[in-house]
This record gives C-alpha cells, structure tokens and sequence, in this order.
C-alpha cells in the first residue's frame, strides 16, 4: 500500500503499491519479506530479528498479523509462519502530511523460526550510493492503473538514484530521511500494494516502500523510500528497550 503522499500538494500519490514491471520471484528468494494481515495483505515488511520487523508507519494499524515464509498468497505451501503483532511502534516524528520518517516497528508475539524459508535482513551498515544496484519485492500491483494484485511474490532489480535528481523530481516533498531508487524513463516501480516492503542493495535494508506518484512507473517520477540508514540507532534503541 504505497501512500498517495502527493495527494495535496502534487494532486495524487500511491495508496497501495505493487511492483511494476518486474516478474514473479523465484521461490522463496526473498526469504526476510513479511506480508502484514488485517483480514488480508494490505503491506509488506521486512524481518531483521526472530522477533521484529520493519514496515511504513503509514501502515499502522491497531492488529497486524505478520505471515511469513509466504510466495503464493492464496495457497498453503507448509512454509509460512502466522504471528500476531504484540507492538506496534512507528517512529516518534512520523509526519502523516509528507510521509517524513515513514517507518515502523512490530513486535511478534513469539519468535519466528529461522530456516530455509524466513531468514533476517541486515540493518545497512553505510547509506545507499547513486547507481547502487537494489531489489524491491512484494505482492503490490502490477499495473500502474490497477486494483488487482497478483498472488505470487513480485521482483525488481532497480538503482538508487542520486538526490540531485531526486529533488528535481519532487522539489518541497523531499526530505533527507527519503531516497529515491527506480527509473527516470518510467517503466518499472513499486506500487499499490507494496508499502512498508523491502529495498535491499547488497543484502541490506536500505529502503522502505514508502510513497510515490498516483500512477506507477511514470517517466521522471520514480519511487520514494524512507532511508533506513538514518534509523539505525532508534530501531535498535526500540529493540532494546522493548
């Protein structure tokens, strides 16, 4: 669910987003990507311990089932792992006008079991670099225009791209906690249906599916993520102390 963060100001913006022009993931590939549940999928997420995962604080709400170990939403696969929320923890200065610190933290209510199906992701050791080569996953819309989202997890291999041109894109809406990664010439993106989900580049959550134009995949309006970089310290302090 990628928010529509361009709503006032630039008119529309993602609510729910998927991955446009990508392709279906090799099976369990994508080991630390987390479905969260609210009666259905309404965002992704990414593992980084037995007992927390990171998402979009425009996700939040009051109960989250966190399924993981998932491809194939619909179908039984003997692989996933359904555990309730028991916090549910967005950032102290998450600012529902700009997305600014659009990030998030649920507890499990037990420990998920590590195996070949549900590993962690690394926090990023240093912040993405322009043309660093990322991957974005989940189970948002493949269309640009549409509704429908697929069932099987979705992949994109895109490249962080240099703030300059970022805040050329978006002029005021950015901030220094957002980076942006995808493709000038349109395309491909994230989309509805993917918020909260993962970006990683060389194996480290750099970005959170965060928000974007109305329509994906537009030429010169390429995706928004929160930095994860600038948040180690209080995804660690909150792991601390919770």
């Amino acid at each position: 669910m990628k928010t529509l963060i361009l709503l006032a100001l630039l008119g529309a913006a993602w609510a729910d987003v998927e991955v446009v022009g990508g392709h279906e993931c090799r099976r369990h590939s994508v080991p630390y990507q987390a479905s969260l549940n609210a009666g259905r999928h309404f965002c992704g997420g990414s593992l980084i311990s037995s007992q927390w995962v990171v998402s979009a604080a425009h996700c939040y709400t009051r109960r989250i089932q966190v399924r993981l170990g998932e491809h194939s939403l619909s179908s039984n696969e003997g692989t996933e792992q359904l555990i309730d929320s028991a916090k549910i923890i967005k950032h102290p200065n998450y600012n529902r006008n700009n997305l600014d610190n659009d990030i998030m933290l649920i507890k499990l209510s037990r420990p998920a079991t590590l195996n070949s199906y549900v590993k962690t992701v690394a926090l990023p050791s240093k912040c993405p670099i322009p043309n660093e080569e990322c991957m974005v996953s989940g189970w948002g819309a493949t269309d640009g225009k549409s509704t429908i989202f697929p069932d099987r997890l979705q992949c994109l291999t895109q490249p962080i791209i240099d703030d300059p041109t970022c805040k050329r894109a978006y002029r005021c809406l950015m901030t220094k906690n957002m980076v942006c990664s995808g493709f000038m010439q349109g395309g491909a993106d994230s989309c509805k249906g993917d918020s909260g989900g993962p970006l990683v580049c060389g194996g480290q959550l750099q970005g959170v599916v965060s928000w974007g134009p109305n329509e994906c995949a537009l030429r010169d309006k390429p995706g928004v993520y929160t930095r994860v970089c600038r948040y180690n310290r209080w995804i660690k302090g909150v792991m601390k102390s919770n």
